[in-house]
């Protein structure tokens, strides 16, 4: 029995160590492989492994029922690939001439594509995947815009799996390339300890400060956050750490896991990496993943800094007092800098290789180099432990791209879908028409729309779904793609916090011991802001570094004092607490120095004026 326990770990470690070390052969050059091979090795190896890491159900773990359907998906998985894999070229020189074989073959893969996206992420997206599936044989019996030609089942399969238009299409393709490398790239830095010095560096950093836990907290996720791109898994590695902290600070349960919850949501959005949505953003759009990143510099500064000053206004409303943190060991803040050389220098090359031109994944490829190279200069050995961490690196990194290939196989079935019957462009029609051609009610419905599709949803499922299904209503109005897209990944972001599914609030007071309903509108409240910046860019470029120099730089200056004003009005205290009509002045004042125009900024500044003259002036006052 113990060897049978030990067994089945051990392969699936070596079985992820092999999809890890298959793709960084590919990807650095060892040997060359077409797309579509290699994205049909790529699913095959991915669910093979989802498959075995998650059982049919609670109630079939570990039972031999649910071990022979394991392994029966697992060899479907790998026999319809292999199929298809000796087909494709024929397919593909043919043009699209296909045998009943290959229609078999797709269907397995179809309904293994269901099936993974039920076990990986959630039934919510193996349902939402399988009524886009149906809708071409249900389309010729629907009423009005979402009426159909209509299409047949042996054509729907086809066409979704023996082309990179469905299953094996962009998203898979992303998680092929970009995707996997950065999840080996995050597992090699938690593997070699940057977690805990990004850690020691965000309490040195905030020592001393009011909130200084609740600040390092902030700093700490966002650090994370840009390595692991998941914004529940981030709550689930720094929330056992930061949670207690804060409640020891004398913040009451609910408040610290809402602001752990919001802090590792703004991970996702924080460049140099953004997560994997991010990656296929840029795929999808065109553009280089350096454009992603500068677009989302200054939402991602205005997001923590919103953050900072909601902690801080309501540590100064709670009377919670600057204390000294004994987290740390004494060293001076150059010595932990001189022992963290290897973090810093793999980010430094990550982001100076992407910014004069390297491809994401070649980026990575040199910045793990550099930080294994840094190590050991810094440890002088070479031991078993070593390469231990190496291998354990690629086989987590691995392991943790397979629910995420899961959600981009089954974004390929809608998006193809959404392509060969032109849905896509109905659901824009549709919010066209709702928002009779005004633009604030076409983002309004389009903010709505990406919340409801993103609850319950990892960040990259949702925007794979967002992408094809709302993105597309924006760029009909005109606003640029990169910026309609950036629009939605934004708020598939925030889904992860907004009730009432909001599975970082859910882990987040899972930790705290809080009430997870509670904590979700603590959150949202904490990130009103995140709710408005959309908007913002939308209507006023220079927030996403697309204007003029000057317009940038006031862009800059009124973002910081909006998002403070509103995080006054959200918390109600400034210098102390403020009655409503305080909160609303505030509100007031947020909102129109985030509109970016000039009228709306003079007002906006005078009411933010007013209110700290006003709070000044209290303070003076005898009570």
């Amino acid at each position: 029995m113990v060897a049978r326990a030990c067994s089945k770990p051990a392969l699936i470690s070596f079985a992820a160590f092999g999809l890890g070390a298959f793709h960084l052969a590919v990807v650095s050059g060892v040997f060359s492989l077409s797309t579509m091979p290699m994205r049909l090795i790529h699913v095959a190896l991915a669910f093979s492994l989802l498959f075995v890491l998650k059982p049919a159900s609670g109630r079939l773990a570990g039972g031999r029922l649910n071990g022979l359907l394991t392994w029966s998906l697992v060899l479907a998985a790998v026999g319809a690939s292999l199929w298809l894999i000796t087909r494709w070229k024929a397919i593909a020189f043919s043009g699209g001439l296909t045998e009943p074989a290959d229609f078999y073959a797709g269907a397995v893969i179809l309904v293994l594509v269901f099936e993974a996206a039920r076990r990986g992420v959630g039934l919510v997206l193996a349902l939402i995947t399988l009524t886009f599936f149906c809708y071409p044989f249900i389309s010729p019996f629907l009423p009005g815009i979402l009426n159909g030609r209509g299409y047949g089942l042996e054509r729907m399969v086809i066409f979704l799996t023996t082309d990179t238009q469905g299953v094996y299409g962009i998203p898979v393709g992303v998680a092929a390339t970009y995707i996997i490398i950065f999840t080996i790239f995050g597992a090699m830095l938690s593997r070699f300890g940057a977690g805990d010095f990004f850690f020691e560096v965000s309490i040195r950093l905030t020592r001393g400060m009011r909130a200084a836990s609740a600040k390092s907290a902030v700093l700490f996720s966002t650090l994370i956050g840009m390595v692991s791109g998941s914004a529940a898994g981030n709550v689930a590695v720094t929330g056992t750490v930061t949670i207690p902290i804060m409640k020891r600070e004398g913040y009451a349960p609910h408040q610290a896991a809402a602001i752990e919850a919001v802090a590792s949501t703004g991970g996702q959005l924080m460049p140099p990496v953004m997560g994997a949505a991010a990656f296929i953003m840029a795929e999808i759009v065109g553009v280089p993943y350096t454009s992603v990143m500068l677009i989302a510099l200054l939402p991602a500064l205005l997001f923590f800094g919103s953050a900072f000053f909601v902690v801080h206004l309501q540590a100064v409303k709670s009377d919670i007092k600057p204390v000294e943190h004994d987290q740390t060991d004494g060293r001076p803040l150059w010595k932990v800098l001189v022992d963290g050389a290897p973090f810093i220098g793999a980010f430094g090359v990550l982001l100076g290789l992407m910014l004069v031109g390297f491809s994401p994944f070649k980026a990575s490829l040199w910045a793990m180099a550099i930080l294994i190279l840094l190590d050991v200069v810094r440890h002088r050995r070479l031991d078993g432990e070593f390469f231990k961490k190496i291998a354990g690196s690629i086989s987590d990194g691995a392991l943790n791209v397979v629910t995420i290939s899961a959600a981009c196989a089954a974004a390929g079935v809608i998006s193809g879908t959404l392509g060969i019957t032109g849905l896509g462009s109905k659901i824009a029609l549709l919010i066209d028409v709702a928002s009779n051609g005004q633009l604030i009610l076409a983002l309004f419905f389009t903010m709505v729309t990406s919340i409801v599709l993103g609850m319950g949803l990892p960040t990259t499922a949702a925007y794979l779904i967002l992408a094809t299904v709302v993105a597309p209503a924006l760029v009909k109005f005109g606003v640029p793609v990169l910026t309609a897209h950036f629009f939605v990944f934004y708020y598939g972001c925030i889904s992860t916090i907004t009730p009432p599914v909001a599975l970082a609030s859910y882990v987040a007071g899972g930790i705290a011991g809080a009430d997870i309903n509670r904590v979700g509108w603590t959150a949202a409240a904490y990130a009103a802001t995140s709710f408005i910046l959309p908007f913002a860019f939308v209507f006023g470029p220079s927030l996403v570094m697309q204007g003029d120099i000057l317009a940038n730089i006031v862009a800059v200056v009124t973002g910081f004092a909006g998002i403070a004003s509103i995080a006054v009005g959200v918390v109600g205290c400034l210098h102390r607490p403020l009655h409503w009509f305080g909160r609303v002045v505030a509100l007031i004042a947020g909102l129109c120095l985030l509109l970016q125009f000039w009228p709306t900024a003079v007002v906006g500044a005078a009411l933010l004026a007013g209110l700290l003259f006003s709070q000044q002036a209290g303070r003076k006052i005898p009570a």
